[in-house]
């Protein structure tokens, strides 16, 4: 009866391992492998407790484009994230944003006249 046991648990053990290994070659456990655990967008610093806030964001939005040098991954939180493809669908929806004079995408400067009330 122990020795049942003991092979029924040994089985157990040895599929989990099998599925952590599996898991670990996806691109998620690879990318928190490669990079520190930032959020690349707003710097929130992330341990294992929280981890699971912390996603892998594809800079060209291709979930098949996965190279192994993690080029086209990048490390957001939760919020960041849906934030970037909120922006990339408006992008896709409606055009790039052309009123913008920096040409970064911005429209309003909230430190514009910081230096001018410094100086007084």
């Amino acid at each position: 009866m122990a020795a049942e046991k003991n092979k029924r648990l040994d089985e157990i053990v040895a599929q989990a391992r099998k599925y952590q290994d599996e898991r670990e070659q996806g691109y998620r456990e690879r990318a928190l492998k490669m990079y520190p655990w930032i959020c690349g967008r707003c710097s929130r610093e992330f341990t294992r407790l929280n981890l699971k806030e912390l996603t892998v964001h594809h800079r060209d939005h291709d979930h098949d484009n996965n190279p192994a040098d993690g080029s086209n991954w990048e490390l957001l939180c939760i919020y960041c994230h849906d934030n970037e493809h909120s922006r990339y669908i408006e992008q896709v929806r409606y055009g790039s944003n052309n009123n913008s004079t920096s040409g970064g995408g911005d429209t309003h400067n909230p430190f514009s006249v910081l230096g001018d009330l410094l100086k007084k």
